[in-house]
């Protein structure tokens, strides 16, 4: 298959990369091995309302994902958050979501961690996919990406979490 080619194709490229990648990262937590022995692994924890800040964090192997956050309104929301290496032990991945989709709570802050790695693509949702429902992506000025956080961004950040979803180059040792 050859490459799009002119504008259009180059956008088409674009869009099809962040795709591959997450791919690759739920292909990674879904593989019962990894390298190293280390299986994909998924715990459960409570979003608590609030306004304190609170912290949950998974690791496996060199690599780790922390969760920080601050919320208000309503009760405790039962979240999952996955942590997986690929076969080749060359991407991370951490995802963070509402299993019943939207979340009812008003967060007024996030960030999401990596450890041992550097995020090559990420991505925060408002609403995450239930039933007939789909993900619906934040807009990109809501939060802000470095090489090991996905946070909200002061004064842009409209209040609505329920997913994110990271994807991260481990580092290589070259021969």
């Amino acid at each position: 298959m050859a490459a799009p080619s002119g504008r259009s194709g180059w956008r088409s490229w674009a869009a099809l990369v962040p795709a591959a990648l997450l791919c690759l990262a739920v292909r990674a937590a879904a593989e019962p091995g990894t390298t190293s022995g280390a299986a994909p692994s998924t715990a459960e924890f409570d979003v608590r309302p609030g306004g304190e800040v609170h912290s949950f964090s998974r690791s496996l192997g060199d690599y780790g994902c922390t969760f920080t956050y601050s919320a208000q309104g309503g009760t405790n929301e039962q979240w999952q958050m996955n942590v997986g290496v690929s076969e080749d032990n060359g991407l991370f991945s951490c995802s963070i979501w509402r299993p019943q989709g939207k979340s009812y709570l008003f967060f007024t802050q996030f960030k999401a961690k990596v450890k041992g790695a550097k995020i090559e693509h990420a991505m925060a949702y408002s609403q995450a996919a239930a039933g007939a429902q789909s993900d619906i992506p934040l807009k990109q000025e809501e939060f802000e990406i470095t090489e090991t956080t996905v946070s909200h961004k002061e004064g842009k950040f409209r209040f609505e979490l329920s997913k994110l979803v990271i994807v991260a180059k481990t580092p290589r040792d070259e021969l």
